[in-house]
C-alpha cells in the first residue's frame, strides 16, 4: 500500500480512537507505564517529545511525569529546510500554534542534540520493525539520521500496518511501546 493511502487510514483510525475516549485513555495509560519501567525511560535524564494534537497520544502525562521526576524535558520547533531544534519545556512554557496546527515553545532555550538521551517519536502508521509513517513533512527523518540516542514512539494497536514497505530514507524507531 501507498504511504498517502497509509497515512490517511492511520489518521481515520487515530480519529476513530479518539471517538472513544475511555478506550484510548486505557491504551494511553499502560503505554506509559510500559514506558516509565523500561530502561530508555529510567536511564534518561534529557527527553523529547511533541504536544499532541487532539488525535494523538496525550502526552501530558509522558510530560509531567518527566518533570516529577526531575528530567529535563524537551519540545521541538520546527525551522527552515524542515530541520527540528529542541529545546527546554517547563510547566510555566507558554507554546505558539503553528501553520500545521501544531504547538511550539515560545522563548524557550534550545539544547545540543548531543544532550538528548531519549527521543520519543510521534507517527501515524508504525510496522512492528519500528518503520514509520508520519505527517510527510520528514522532520523527524532527517533528525534521526544525525541523532545517535535512544528513541521510542508510543503507539496505540490501531497504528500498527505492516503492508507497505520502508524506503531507503526510512530510519526505525529502536522501541515501540504498543497497546
Amino acid at each position: 500500500m501507498e504511504k498517502t493511502r497509509l497515512r490517511k487510514l492511520g489518521l481515520a483510525n487515530l480519529k476513530w480512537l479518539q471517538e472513544h475516549p475511555e478506550l484510548k485513555e486505557q491504551k494511553e495509560h499502560k503505554i506509559s507505564q510500559t514506558l516509565f519501567n523500561d530502561p530508555c525511560w529510567k536511564n534518561a535524564k534529557t527527553i523529547a517529545i511533541t504536544k499532541p494534537l487532539a488525535f494523538e497520544f496525550d502526552t501530558h502525562i509522558i510530560l509531567h511525569r518527566g518533570w516529577q521526576e526531575g528530567k529535563q524535558m524537551l519540545m521541538p520547533i520546527t525551522g527552515k529546510n524542515r530541520t527540528l531544534t529542541f529545546h527546554t519545556v517547563t510547566p510555566e512554557t507558554v507554546f505558539e500554534k503553528t501553520a500545521f496546527g501544531v504547538e511550539e515553545p515560545q522563548d524557550a532555550s534550545a539544547v545540543s542534540n548531543e544532550i538528548i538521551d531519549l527521543v520519543v517519536v510521534p507517527g501515524i502508521v508504525f510496522t512492528h520493525d519500528g518503520f514509520r509513517i508520519g505527517f510527510g513533512g520528514g522532520f523527524y527523518d532527517r533528525f534521526l539520521k544525525h541523532y545517535q540516542g535512544e528513541t521510542c514512539s508510543l503507539v496505540f494497536s490501531e497504528q500498527i500496518q505492516e503492508d507497505w514497505q520502508a524506503e531507503t530514507f526510512d530510519l526505525p524507531v529502536k522501541r515501540l511501546f504498543i497497546s
